[in-house]
């Protein structure tokens, strides 16, 4: 059986006396989109750092592409084709899209000419090619989206961790990102995304974990785990799913 793509093995990180990441495990096989989900505060963005580079686990292991990347850096993790987003977009503001797209192509390309040919290519695969021209300062919250999501794709990974790209979109905003998203999982690219809008999570995830204070609680379908009592428990509150099946129950 071929190793996946992503393996974490028994990872944890504390900041100080906060436990944020508990001995998680966790595989992401190559080909997928998959989700990770949980509670604000439950460790979902410290879990992102710890794959990616940008923070070290105190124990554990974390496996890209058959090699033990446990603490190396970010920028030779996005070389070697594991590439992150993160939640609050910050373009290179007086740069028009093009450039900014650049910047991601450079990674792999130094001629300044073949980097902004390529940063076409991309613009247009999520929905910027119009605006390809237009100083990124200039774009709404949606078009700096898709602006993030276009200068990680530039790094041409082979994993893209995805951190809530959706947030801050309205629901027509949200319908008209979710295809992008397919689109490159269609693509070949191996998605993971930590998300909150469960109508995506739902409608896009192959596979979801959830993570709770620290910790994985659940695991599999969207499906199943929506309909786990933890995870409904950990969004909603303690006895929440008492009161649930209580209120199923025919007079």
């Amino acid at each position: 059986m071929a190793e996946p793509l992503l393996h974490l093995a028994k990872v944890s990180r504390a900041f100080g006396g906060l436990k944020a990441v508990q001995d998680v495990s966790l595989a992401v096989t190559e080909g997928r989109l998959c989700a990770l989900i949980g509670p604000n505060g439950a460790g979902k963005t410290t879990l992102f750092a710890l794959m990616s580079g940008f923070l070290r686990p105190d124990s554990g292991t974390v496996r890209f592409a058959g090699q033990d990347i446990t603490g190396r850096e970010p920028h030779r993790n996005a070389r070697a084709g594991m590439t992150r987003t993160f939640q609050i977009v910050q373009p290179f503001a007086a740069q028009t899209v093009r450039e900014n797209v650049a910047v991601g192509a450079h990674l792999h390309v130094r001629s300044r000419a073949r980097a902004l040919s390529q940063a076409e290519q991309v613009a247009h695969q999520v929905g910027l090619g119009p605006q390809l021209d237009k100083p990124a300062s200039d774009l709404t919250v949606a078009g700096r989206k898709r602006l993030e999501l276009a200068r990680a794709l530039a790094t041409r990974p082979r994993l893209l961790l995805l951190d809530e790209v959706l947030a801050g979109l309205n629901p027509q905003e949200i319908a008209e990102m979710m295809p992008v998203v397919r689109g490159i999982a269609d693509s070949g690219v191996t998605v993971l995304m930590i998300e909150h809008v469960m109508q995506a999570v739902m409608h896009l995830a192959e596979h979801v974990w959830v993570l709770a204070q620290g910790r994985l609680i659940a695991e599999g379908s969207p499906q199943d785990v929506t309909s786990n009592e933890q995870v409904i428990e950990a969004y909603l509150g303690q006895g929440t799913a008492a009161r649930l099946r209580k209120a199923q129950v025919p007079a």
